[in-house]
């Protein structure tokens, strides 16, 4: 394959000294990794010390908890990575420019290691793209090719780490987030898109804005490579297509497309003979009429059979064989917070997700469904404000056929609240409906309500970001026996 004309990690001389604001951030904390990895001097800061900002200074990486202008004189970086969320006025970034360095975004930093590989698979979509990212990374592994690694959450087959480094430079995998358009920063040799929903919001008004920017990462694999999909998914057509009018008026060859299908349709790689072993989903994989062997999942849910095709493509075509395949498929256990099983509480089983959106909400509760339990106790935490405002009939019809639903408020740490919005809204209309849902402002309220409801062999899935998430934490402590 051509790979694009690029400098990659190059432009930095070995040695470098690279800072980042926001290391103890998930992707930060990989990245600031991987740069250790790679022979960089490695330092950084965050106002919120945690587990992850003591690993990376367990590793060698020095940390500042603490973000003023001293902390850049007295680390003199060569360059600095910040994440979007940090603005121009902080005193890190306005004295690093003053010395004039230079700074990345995290996404362009990113992009700089995506051409610094020979291959690089790229995984995108709206949902599943951290467990097919982790399912694809597995199988390289087992098929001995030794990718470096990049998630967007810590997987236990990387000792709790985001981040994995190879030995070489020849394979990358990493997770590519739409978010304000950072996936096209990355370069791809096999592009990855699991599903394309209307999320992110306030960076995309539209579904077809949505779709616009999917199109545009297309673009970005190189001539010669190749794109996986969901075949099924109409929103995914519809990028392919503007993609393919770009490519032939650029004169350029679209990649080759490969297609994947759970429920019977004709595709490239296909799930064929589904059952389900209480919960969990078992099938054969067939690519081209060709049995690559039948996969026992761990992860409960039907989505995750299209996950697992998605990674299945991706390995094979990078050189993955059935067996390998198989073998990752019948170990893998999960990433942190997708469908994460913390432990028991009063009896139940406690799970925790990261579905924040309406779809995956949805999906997650559904799978849920289909493991052994007698009541589900939903808690959900909406994730930024502007989201719950325009997918509010969508939260209210995914919630709605839940037997109960205690929600917490909205949790957003880049947005004011200008519309006004509340999950006591979504609450409050999903009673009006003829659910049963309440909603709780204070923590500990929460918590309350929540033993005053289950019983022994009901499950509690908590399902939303970081902050709602901590609640399993709580209930289920590391190293306790409660039962």
């Amino acid at each position: 394959m051509e790979q694009q004309a690029s400098k990659g990690l190059d432009i930095l001389t070995p040695g470098s000294k690279i800072y980042f604001i926001g290391i103890g951030g998930i992707s930060m904390s990989g990245l600031a990794l991987l740069s250790k990895g790679y022979g960089f001097n490695v330092g950084g800061s965050d106002m919120n010390p945690s587990e992850r900002t003591e690993m990376l200074s367990s590793k060698g990486i020095r940390i500042y908890n603490t973000q003023e202008a001293a902390n850049i004189d007295e680390f003199a970086p060569d360059c600095i990575v910040k994440t979007a969320a940090i603005l121009p006025h902080n005193p890190e970034v306005a004295r690093a420019l003053e010395k004039d360095i230079r700074i990345f975004d995290r996404s362009e930093f990113l992009g700089l290691i995506t051409q610094s590989y020979d291959r690089v698979i790229n995984i995108s979509g709206t949902h599943g793209k951290t467990t097919t990212t982790s399912m694809t990374s597995l199988m390289l592994i087992d098929a001995k090719k030794d990718p470096t690694v990049h998630l967007g959450a810590e997987f236990d087959g990387f000792g709790g780490s985001t981040v994995r480094l190879g030995s070489g430079r020849d394979l990358l995998v990493s997770e590519a987030c739409e978010f304000k358009r950072s996936f096209l920063q990355f370069r791809s040799t096999t592009a990855a898109i699991t599903n394309i929903d209307h999320d992110h919001v306030d960076c995309y008004p539209t579904l077809n804005d949505v779709i616009e920017v999917f199109a545009e990462f297309l673009d970005k694999v190189d001539d010669g490579g190749y794109v996986v999909v969901t075949g099924t998914d109409k929103n995914i057509a519809e990028a392919l297509k503007i993609a393919s009018v770009r490519h032939e008026k650029a004169g350029r060859t679209m990649p080759s497309v490969i297609t994947c299908s759970s429920d019977g349709s004709k595709a490239d790689f296909m799930a064929e003979n589904i059952e389900f072993d209480e919960g969990h989903p078992v099938f054969e994989i067939v690519f081209r009429g060709e049995s690559l062997g039948r996969a026992s999942l761990k992860v409960p849910g039907k989505h995750n059979i299209d996950n697992a095709l998605i990674a299945s493509a991706c390995a094979y075509l990078n050189g993955a064989e059935g067996s390998d395949i198989i073998s990752a498929l019948n170990e893998f256990g999960g990433a942190d917070g997708r469908y994460t099983i913390k432990g028991k509480y009063k009896g139940c089983d406690v799970v925790v997700d990261y579905a924040h959106h309406p779809t995956a909400a949805r999906v997650t509760i559904d799978a849920a469904e289909h493991m052994p339990h007698n009541n589900i106790l939903v808690v959900f935490q909406p994730l930024t404000f502007n989201r719950t405002k325009m997918l509010f009939e969508d939260y209210v019809t995914s919630l709605l056929p839940c037997r109960k639903v205690l929600f917490a408020e909205i949790f957003s740490d880049r947005e004011i609240n200008t519309h006004e919005i509340s999950s006591r809204d979504i609450s409050e209309e999903i009673n009006r409906r003829g659910g049963d849902s309440e909603f709780y402002e204070d923590r500990e309220e929460l918590r309350k309500r929540i033993d005053e409801l289950v019983e022994p062999g009901d499950i509690i899935l908590i399902l939303g970001p970081e902050d709602i998430r901590e609640l399993g934490d709580e209930l289920c402590p590391k190293g306790s026996a409660n039962g």
